[in-house]
């Protein structure tokens, strides 16, 4: 279909998206398909890439944009402007899902999309004031009478009828429309397609799983969801993997091979201290509550428990004693359990390149995101997304230790903010939300004006927040959490996520919300990401959206 074409891509500022990416691209260089790739971080931009390229390109493929909009009300295109979307986030806008001619959905054939039937949501526009032709036939004057009267019955009628119908697609609408939540990562379906093309690689299957790892470590899908996607990826794996392990040359300089593990739920940890990763991992930090004294002190007597010196514990994990690392993953898993933390140990995949790299794929999202949301040299955005773009290429190793340090800065930043949030008591129950919101001046306060490295924040908080209040009703409560964006123009960003519980759908209700609240109080807002559950809004604003987002949800 696009041999013969140039495709221009546009793809969002998310991990997924660029696993997405590489793998569509390996694709177009396997059949020697021209493309230009513009990196998109919100619907201003989408919308004003599109405007600039509309006249030299008819094939747009959108990754992680485009599909919870309605995008031909708001590109306007010319009917021979062909939407190729590969979008994880749902709802699917219902006009995208029935439009066959413009719009082609890429989505996996088992994704339920719950979409509402065509005929409740759109009807043929009959003619509805259908002329009654009073013919004047001579017949008589009552007779005539009697044909207008029905007719007048029978359109009050239809009228009625109509009414019922848009009263109930409202309705329709709004329960498809109310919660926002995730798909199949696009990567995962991008896959898919090269499987079905017969034309995937292995490096291509390792993208797949970063992009599925990015949506478990951003927690945007169900720990059911992910569990089952690691089993599609593990049979592709085996496939791919299946080498005999006793070839003299099985781990040539040149060779990757992808391994299923059960891995410890520590981020960062093979490239890290132990110690760093137990103090900076949300997990592990919120379980043992390391904000206080009591925490750090129940940090050393786990250590203990371990029986693994300190001296150990804090040198770089690659130097640790041989005999310590042998059954490091039982030994602190047996531990970990005593201190209440049963989920220590979680399915991910881990790759090695030649004889002496090895990285676990949430290494490699938690580096990814970090190139992409570097705050420490100015510069344009697109930089950034064509280094974090590169260093999820094999041959770009020196990118992703670069990436790998500046997780490690990043997670640090996040465990300093979470635990002064709790120590200085800055989460506060508004009623039907938590709210916290970062001050100007707060250390690290520009990373966090970045739409993930927010997110991460808020979730970690959350966790934490959930595991040191005593409080039973605001364990259950969603958070809503604002942080400076750009003083100059006095705006600040918001996001708003899910309760923390075990049972928890992942379904994010404050998009809408902050729709409603922002139209009914005439707040200068701008709701400008792909994730509709994160806005910015003018800070004097932002009292008069608070009061009418607690009369909302309450």
């Amino acid at each position: 279909l696009l041999f013969l074409q140039r495709v221009l891509l546009l793809v969002a500022s998310d991990v997924d998206a660029l696993c997405a990416c590489k793998i569509l691209q390996a694709l177009f260089q396997c059949d020697h398909v021209q493309y230009t790739l513009v990196p998109v971080s919100g619907w201003q931009e989408l919308e004003t890439a599109f405007l600039e390229h509309k006249d030299q390109f008819k094939y747009f493929v959108l990754i992680n944009c485009g599909a919870n909009v309605d995008l031909l009300e708001i590109l306007q295109p010319e009917d021979d402007t062909f939407f190729f979307v590969c979008d994880s986030h749902r709802p699917i806008n219902v006009v995208n899902v029935y439009n066959d001619t413009q719009i082609k959905l890429l989505v996996k054939q088992d994704d339920d999309l719950d979409v509402p039937a065509y005929d409740d949501i759109f009807r043929d526009e009959e003619d509805e004031e259908e002329d009654s032709e009073n013919e004047s036939d001579g017949s008589e004057p009552s007779e005539k009478r009697r044909r207008f009267e029905e007719d007048v019955i029978e359109r009050t009628m239809k009228r009625r009828q109509r009414r019922e119908w848009e009263a109930r697609r409202r309705e329709i609408l709004f329960d498809y429309e109310q919660y926002e939540y995730h798909g199949t990562s696009s990567a995962m379906v991008m896959f898919d397609l090269a499987w079905i093309m017969s034309k995937d690689l292995n490096d291509m299957l390792w993208w797949a799983i970063v992009g599925l790892t990015d949506q478990w470590v951003q927690d945007k899908i169900t720990q059911m969801k992910y569990v089952t996607d690691i089993g599609i990826l593990q049979r592709h794996v085996s496939r791919h993997n299946h080498r005999n392990e006793d070839e003299e040359n099985s781990l040539s300089i040149d060779c990757m091979r992808i391994a299923f593990e059960y891995d410890l739920r520590l981020a960062l940890y093979q490239h890290w201290s132990l110690y760093e990763s137990l103090c900076n991992t949300s997990y592990t930090s919120a379980s043992l509550k390391l904000w206080s004294v009591q925490g750090q002190k129940r940090l050393q007597e786990l250590l203990a428990d371990m029986g693994l010196p300190l001296k150990q514990v804090k040198q770089k994990f690659n130097s640790m004693d041989m005999s310590l690392k042998e059954n490091l993953r039982e030994m602190i898993e047996e531990s970990a359990n005593k201190f209440g933390m049963k989920d220590l140990r979680v399915q991910t995949f881990s790759i090695h390149f030649g004889f002496k790299n090895k990285f676990s794929a949430s290494d490699i999202v938690y580096a990814t995101a970090s190139l992409m949301e570097n705050v420490e040299k100015e510069g344009p955005e697109t930089t950034n997304f064509i280094k974090a773009l590169d260093s999820l290429s094999r041959g770009n190793l020196d990118k992703l230790h670069q990436g790998l340090d500046l997780a490690k800065k990043q997670l640090r930043a996040i465990q300093q903010t979470v635990a002064s949030c709790i120590c200085t008591n800055l989460v506060i129950s508004q009623g039907p939300f938590l709210y916290c919101s970062l001050m100007e001046g707060t250390p690290d306060v520009k990373l966090f004006s970045k739409p993930v490295s927010l997110c991460l924040l808020s979730k970690y908080l959350l966790k934490s927040f959930v595991c040191s209040t005593k409080n039973k009703r605001c364990k259950l409560l969603p958070l809503i959490m604002a942080a400076p964006m750009d003083v100059e123009q006095g705006t600040v960003i918001m996001v708003g996520i899910p309760p923390e519980t075990e049972s928890s759908d992942k379904k994010n209700f404050f998009g809408r919300a902050f729709e409603k609240a922002a139209d009914s109080t005439n707040s200068r807002t701008l709701h400008n990401h792909f994730d509709m559950s994160i806005i910015e809004l003018k800070t004097e604003d932002r009292s008069k959206f608070l009061d009418a987002l607690i009369s909302l949800l309450s």
